[in-house]
């Protein structure tokens, strides 16, 4: 038995499974033996070495509403944050990349953490994705569900790219984004699907009409039940931190999130946005800034039968052979799901009259496609149209 530094609870010596890396923790190790790969330590240095974004109170206020602070109403947003901050960590410094004792600290990392800070200045602040998202009914104040949160990133980014297209080419986000839907308002169920030719286009729009493969974020919003969880789903769930490419859940209990980054046993391991910590700016350039309010040391765990049904899962993939092994592991888990899968992967739509327009939010779904006749993105069509692997 182990304990969690922070956990109230004794953990098993059960695997752990976090964004991907599994950490295995025998009765007889020893707390000291920091040097282990797959060890106790191993984990807590990988757990606090992840982005922690919570509430923040003292900055600029959000537009018109006059709100200086997100307390009580902003833990989606923050949890979404944190989702995204890996994938520019993984991005940029790699998956093993752990925050140093000392400094000076790396740029790319301080370039990550500037990206987040709250206000208009900082590209991925609460205020900008709030601004990004009103069409989808986020509002400073107002608790919002995650596949809107997803919708409000996809909206921020484009029109964030556009924006440094015109001014300097520089890019914040060096990836393509694929929000995966599943029915047609992502809200009603309906297994979302990969379309592999989709994330081409994605990527290749990207790279302004060049046909290569690019980094790609992948957003999967899911709604696994009514008031709870079906539970056929947390098999499945728990596989997914497996994923070489895991950036964990944007979910948490009904009505609060939290960004769940691991697995052990039947428990969700989690960074909980609900500290309430003063705003701070990170320059870019600033090497020695403290940076500690952005990294915590406590593993808090929930029961995964207690998750709130509606959540979305991301997955970084670096290039095309790591979105194959995605595409592969996915199609795998298909087979386990009996029926019941949590989304699925297609090669390509076969009918020309099928598009896909990631501009205006519509998603690659087994029930819902866009085409010429149907510009709202809610026609039909046919099992004949889709090659599933």
């Amino acid at each position: 038995m182990w304990r969690l530094l922070g956990c109230t609870k004794v953990l098993t010596s059960s695997d752990v499974w976090f964004l991907g890396k599994c950490y295995k923790v025998s009765p007889e190790e020893s707390s000291s033996d920091t040097d282990s790969e797959s060890g106790h330590a191993a984990f807590l240095e990988d757990f606090s070495s992840r982005i922690w974004i919570t509430y923040r109170k003292g900055f600029d206020a959000i537009s018109d509403s006059k709100l200086t602070s997100d307390v009580n109403w902003g833990c989606m947003v923050r949890s979404s944050q944190m989702l995204v901050a890996q994938a520019l960590v993984f991005h940029h410094l790699g998956r093993s990349w752990r925050k140093p004792s000392e400094k000076p600290y790396k740029p790319e990392y301080m370039r990550v953490l500037h990206l987040f800070g709250d206000s208009e200045a900082c590209v991925f602040s609460i205020h900008n994705l709030l601004q990004a998202g009103k069409s989808y009914g986020l509002a400073a104040g107002s608790w919002v569900g995650p596949y809107a949160m997803c919708r409000a990133w996809q909206t921020l980014i484009r029109t964030n790219r556009g924006q440094a297209d015109a001014v300097d080419g520089k890019e914040n986000f060096p990836m393509a984004l694929y929000v995966v839907s599943g029915d047609e308002d992502g809200e009603r169920g309906g297994a979302p699907v990969v379309c592999i030719g989709v994330a081409a286009q994605l990527c290749s729009d990207f790279n302004k009409g060049q046909s290569t493969w690019s980094p790609i974020l992948l957003l999967v919003p899911l709604v696994l039940g009514l008031d709870k969880i079906n539970p056929r789903y947390i098999p499945l769930l728990k596989e997914t931190f497996t994923f070489s490419q895991s950036l964990g859940i944007l979910g948490g209990r009904p009505g609060t999130s939290t960004y769940i980054a691991g697995v052990q046993d039947e428990r969700a391991l989690y960074l909980d946005p609900h500290e309430v910590q003063m705003a701070v700016n990170i320059a870019p350039d600033n090497l020695e800034a403290d940076t500690s309010s952005y990294h915590c040391s406590v593993v808090r765990d929930l029961a995964l039968d207690q998750i709130d049904p509606s959540l979305a899962i991301g997955f970084y993939c670096r290039d095309k052979d790591d979105f194959d092994d995605f595409c592969s592991r996915a199609s795998e888990l298909v087979v386990k799901a009996n029926g019941a899968p949590l989304f699925t992967v297609v090669q390509s739509i076969e009918s020309s009259k099928q598009i896909y327009n990631q501009d205006v939010g519509l998603g690659c779904s087994g029930s819902s496609m866009a085409n010429d006749d149907d510009p709202d993105g809610f026609g039909k069509a046919g099992e004949e149209e889709w090659q599933i692997l």
